[in-house]
């Protein structure tokens, strides 16, 4: 920072006072720190353009005790303290709190000349303290302030038991009695202080019974059954379908307070696109993925798991309507029999599939003349998205995200191999069409919204 004589000064209190330059002009003028020129020219308006002449004063203990003392004390700006104390620098008062709560009292109580030979810095401090039997009660009326001046305020009937828990802290930090606080406290008339009865009185209380313990047990329990997978949308709606009368907001706060976070997706694409090896067919769903029936809209993709050195693939059938998985094959290849086998089981488990769309991506497999003959021999008509437009087949994406998010990623460690990888894959699959509720299916698992669709298409 450039630093000013006398005439300078006064020269720029003058352009302040007279001419009306705001200082923050003046700041850009003279290249000068902002809070560094206001603090000068409030000082030169308080005492006069005289209080340039004073030489560098040398304050006394005491004097440094009592300003430090008002200034965590009181509830002054430092500024406005620094003023009334006639410093000439804005941040001489600052740097002494701070330097007492880094060193103690040792701002104030320093030794003349050098430690003695062989003496360390930490001994010289430890005796300095020593002869200022007070520091001790200050430090501890001091912590006492700065913890209990933001928890108190707004309080009201609840301060006294506040005061009494940061009393209790600062006894087992100190290593004190309670007589010992509380006279450390009250030589500060500006501190909230309460009696030893009241202290005695609060302490001893029962504490508080948790609230709303069987709720809190219950979204516990609901949150490690479905290992981390159900955020709190789906915790609430798994409540409401089990007789609670709850809300969303509820759950969220419950969940936030007991650090419950459900797990968050990452995403990783396999793509068995190779371009134009086959024919292609058009576009028939148009992101309109939903269907009010089963077997009305069918979607299917290959994702790939990476794990142990080795890969493994997965082809499900998922069925527009309630997004329940119609059948799936695993395989460490992605060739064709593994597409055509979860076409088999398929095909073994549902008949009427003659008003059925089937839609994928532009996969070569599904270029293939064998697979798309043995969807014409079913009734079923084929569907694909446009080329490099995966929202297009948005919905066995998302399914994929899910299961990944839900029971790989971050998870690998729980699978020594890929044969547990498989086996984990097909839990996951019976998990998800028969225990996982949905929101968009009215808090009903894919199998249940199924059934009720099967029974009742207006549902």
């Amino acid at each position: 920072m450039t630093k000013f004589n006398k005439e300078q000064k006064i020269e720029i209190y003058r352009k302040w006072k007279t001419e009306t330059i705001s200082i923050s002009q003046l700041s850009k003028i003279y290249k000068m720190n902002l809070a560094n020129l206001d603090y000068m020219l409030r000082l030169i308006d308080m005492y006069g353009i005289n209080v340039l002449d004073e030489p560098k004063q040398v304050y006394s203990k005491e004097f440094k005790e009592n300003a430090i003392e008002q200034a965590i004390f009181s509830t002054k700006p430092y500024v406005q303290l620094s003023l009334e104390f006639r410093f000439k620098s804005i941040g001489t008062l600052s740097n002494w709190v701070r330097e007492y709560k880094e060193n103690g009292y040792n701002v104030i109580i320093k030794q003349k000349g050098r430690p003695a030979r062989g003496q360390k810095k930490a001994e010289v401090t430890r005796r300095i303290r020593e002869r200022d039997p007070r520091a001790e009660r200050r430090k501890l009326a001091i912590a006492y302030c700065e913890r209990i001046r933001k928890k108190t305020e707004g309080l009201g009937s609840r301060q006294s038991e506040e005061i009494a828990k940061v009393i209790t802290d600062l006894r087992q930090k100190f290593r004190v009695s309670l007589n010992y606080v509380l006279d450390a406290i009250s030589e500060h008339p500006e501190l909230p202080i309460i009696a030893r009865s009241s202290y005695y009185k609060i302490i001893k209380r029962n504490p508080k019974k948790p609230k709303r313990p069987k709720l809190i047990a219950k979204i516990k329990e609901i949150f490690n059954y479905h290992m981390g997978r159900y955020g709190y949308r789906r915790i609430a709606l798994q409540l409401v379908k089990e007789g609670w009368n709850i809300t969303e907001k509820t759950v969220r706060y419950w969940m936030h307070k007991l650090g419950l976070k459900g797990i968050r997706r990452n995403k990783r694409k396999y793509s068995s696109y190779k371009g134009t090896i086959g024919k292609t067919a058009n576009n028939l769903i148009h992101r309109d993925f939903f269907a009010p029936m089963p077997n009305m809209k069918w979607y299917t993709d290959i994702t790939e798991f990476h794990h142990c050195g080795e890969k493994l693939y997965l082809s499900p059938i998922l069925d527009g309507c309630g997004g329940d998985i119609v059948s799936f094959s695993i395989s460490k290849h992605p060739n064709m029999d593994l597409v055509m086998s979860m076409l088999d089981k398929a095909f073994a488990k549902e008949k009427a599939l003659n008003n059925c769309i089937f839609h994928t991506d532009q996969g070569c497999q599904y270029q293939s003349p064998k697979y798309q003959r043995a969807l014409k021999l079913h009734g079923i008509t084929q569907s694909m998205s446009r080329k490099g437009n995966s929202i297009d087949d948005g919905l066995m994406e998302n399914f994929f995200g899910l299961l990944k998010t839900e029971m790989f990623y971050g998870q690998e460690y729980k699978y020594k191999n890929i044969q547990e990888l498989a086996q984990a894959i097909e839990e996951y699959i019976k998990y998800y069409n028969e225990e996982r509720i949905k929101s968009r299916l009215k808090g009903l698992t894919p199998k249940e919204y199924r059934n009720q669709a099967s029974i009742n298409p207006m549902f």
